[in-house]
């Protein structure tokens, strides 16, 4: 089977400000991968080139091997670090945008997650914590029927109970067919979910490993690692 991600010697330029360079990376079908990096690493930027938001300087990405474009767009459901939501909707009113939106939206699963997530439809966007907002755009971004799920920051600024919970609805309502990249520098609470691991850092990559041959080869931990590759 076919890679669901391909990016192909990608470099990203802001004016003069190079923000990522030269990266090569693969992901297969049915892969929880975390993308790790500190603030500023290149990772949202790498997120927004997948997710067809931002054209590569030079390189060439592919999802299921057809390249980045229109086509793409119903192919990748993008999460991103702020929420989509508007203050004045319902939860419901939310779902029902996205409904409306997407084609392929799962309204019965968006429902399930909701359930899951102990979210009340008739709640306000504007009163919910932000760990209870990161919950709803969970619920929004895993409820498509995509191939290639991205998740910017995810767990960034919730409480430890309110990560914990994101991410058993993460393993429990993401599709097997399809693949997942999550970015973040939060390692220690996620770690437990990742197939493999990529290190972005400065624009480069820097590694790109299984989290067992993490284990076995290094006989380290992501988090271990993580802290190894970022205080160098």
């Amino acid at each position: 089977m076919s890679n669901i991600l391909e990016l192909n010697h990608i470099s990203k330029m802001y004016g003069g400000k190079r923000a990522l360079s030269d990266v090569t990376l693969t992901v297969a079908p049915g892969r929880i991968v975390g993308l790790l990096g500190s603030n500023g690493s290149g990772k949202s930027t790498l997120m927004k080139l997948a997710a067809g938001l931002l054209h590569p300087s030079s390189g060439t990405i592919q999802i299921t091997g057809k390249p980045v474009g229109l086509e793409t767009k119903s192919l990748v459901s993008f999460m991103p670090d702020r929420p989509l939501t508007e203050k004045w909707m319902k939860v419901r009113d939310a779902i029902a945008y996205y409904r409306d939106f997407y084609a392929d939206f799962d309204e019965a699963k968006a429902r399930e997650m909701l359930d899951f997530m102990k979210l009340a439809e008739g709640e306000k966007v504007k009163h919910l914590s932000k760990g209870m907002n990161e919950r709803l755009q969970l619920t929004l971004a895993l409820s498509r029927k995509a191939r290639l799920y991205l998740l910017d920051e995810p767990i960034g600024g919730v409480d430890p109970v309110a990560r914990g919970k994101i991410l058993d609805a993460i393993v429990k309502f993401y599709d097997e067919d399809s693949s997942l990249m999550i970015s973040t520098h939060l390692v220690t609470d996620i770690e437990r979910i990742f197939d493999e691991v990529i290190f972005i850092r400065e624009g480069e990559k820097v590694m790109q490993e299984e989290v067992e041959t993490l284990r076995l080869k290094y006989g380290k931990s992501v988090d271990e690692m993580f802290k190894e590759v970022y205080a160098e």
